[in-house]
């Protein structure tokens, strides 16, 4: 039985009106659309607060900042609203250690101040707290009195910045919850170790969108629609996931094709050659309502991740998004899991060679049938299916005797 009709506080990982479409986000609009859901928008230090002074993010966010504000911004749907916390002290410049965790005491003090205001705002009775891959502030379930608290694992720890202290705050988060959703099958057998209640719910897509490239009056974007005919293409960051030696071996291989690599790049990641081949592109960041126009540019859509212990936990969201859009997928075999989810309509390939085949095939052989079998599995793996399984696992735990 799904969750309706019940009070819902997430703590998200990303800001409310970032850039790209986010897991947690995403989930919170969909919980919204039963249910009350207040998401806690990522909170500003005062580092953020002083590095984006005049920034829209921080004009948004000026009037709910004060420790008197009620923190509390409507959005477009009735059931759902943002909750902005206080400035935070910025701390995870410092080391691991009894100084970091007595500093993040008083950042989650601050969190929960916030939240018990509005608790009792609002009177709110029997609600449910979910940390949404928020491992920084673990403890804050602590100073509430939800009736279930939920961990939302989306991704392994990867950046310095995130393991510094999310290594131990990740398996407080953990321990302590009464559940861990984690979006692979890698992550929930990991943290099944330490909490038997963990669930396994993939990533989805919103197809809604990327769908749109399929519209006949939709014109390919300006970043890609004059480069020379095929297009190879990637939507997304282009950072350390990426297998470079696959991809100087397959780019070599094919300069009669155009590679178009959208989005932003991690120079500390990205080797020299890479932005010095003739036929490799790189338009940079694009707006994400601009992904469907992105996409519709692409002859073939390629997902060329190394193949490591990081990446076999990833259930990356291009994958559906391309699938939506009917466009041939090529994929380095990262995730063994996707093979399940895909039903035989993504070629998954082990080395270069493999990858070179699959997308001259692609090319050559891309029929009616063959895209709408493409949308067919796109549409079995929906954000709407997605959070209507976490949303019945939460109903079902809140109704059992089980004790957590």
């Amino acid at each position: 039985m799904a969750l309706e009709n019940r009070d819902i506080f997430i703590l998200g990982a990303t800001k409310f009106d970032g850039p790209y479409e986010s897991t947690s986000y995403t989930v919170a609009r969909y919980l919204a659309r039963n249910n009350r859901v207040y998401y806690i928008d990522y909170p500003f230090t005062w580092k953020d607060y002083i590095r984006q002074k005049g920034t829209p993010e921080y004009t948004v966010r000026k009037p709910y900042l004060k420790p008197g504000s009620n923190g509390v911004l409507d959005t477009d749907l009735p059931g759902l609203k943002i909750i902005f916390i206080p400035l935070l002290y910025s701390i995870n410049f410092l080391p691991e250690g009894w100084l970091y965790r007595l500093l993040l005491r008083l950042n989650e003090r601050i969190i929960t101040k916030r939240l018990k205001r509005v608790i009792r705002r609002l009177n709110i009775k029997d609600y449910i707290y979910i940390n949404s891959f928020n491992f920084h502030y673990p403890d804050i379930a602590k100073s509430l009195s939800p009736v279930l608290t939920v961990y939302h694992c989306v991704d392994p720890l990867i950046i310095e910045y995130d393991k510094r202290h999310g290594i131990v705050s990740e398996r407080k988060l953990v321990t302590q919850s009464d559940m861990v959703i984690c979006t692979s099958k890698q992550l929930a057998d990991e943290k099944r170790a330490l909490n038997p209640h963990t669930y396994f719910v993939p990533n989805a897509a919103d197809i809604s969108h990327s769908g749109k490239a399929l519209d006949e009056s939709l014109e390919i974007h300006e970043s890609i629609r004059d480069l020379p005919k095929p297009v190879i293409g990637y939507f997304g960051t282009i950072e350390r996931r990426m297998d470079f030696e696959l991809l100087n071996k397959v780019i070599e291989s094919n300069p009669d094709k155009s590679f178009a690599f959208v989005g932003p790049l991690s120079p500390e990641f990205v080797p020299e050659w890479f932005s010095n081949m003739p036929n490799v592109y790189l338009p940079g960041r694009q707006d994400y309502k601009d992904m469907p126009a992105i996409i519709k540019g692409f002859d073939v859509a390629i997902i060329p991740f190394k193949k490591d212990d990081v990446s076999k936990t990833i259930f990356p969201l291009k994958l559906f998004e391309y699938l939506g859009a009917g466009k041939p997928v090529v994929i380095t075999d990262f995730n063994p899991d996707l093979k399940e989810f895909t039903q035989g309509t993504v070629a998954f390939c082990n080395n270069a060679k493999e990858f070179n085949q699959a997308m001259n095939e692609s090319l050559k052989n891309n029929t009616f049938s063959m895209q709408q079998q493409r949308i067919q599995v796109a549409q079995q793996n929906t954000w709407y299916k997605r959070v209507e399984e976490i949303s019945n696992i939460i109903s079902d735990a809140i109704q059992s005797d089980r004790p957590f």
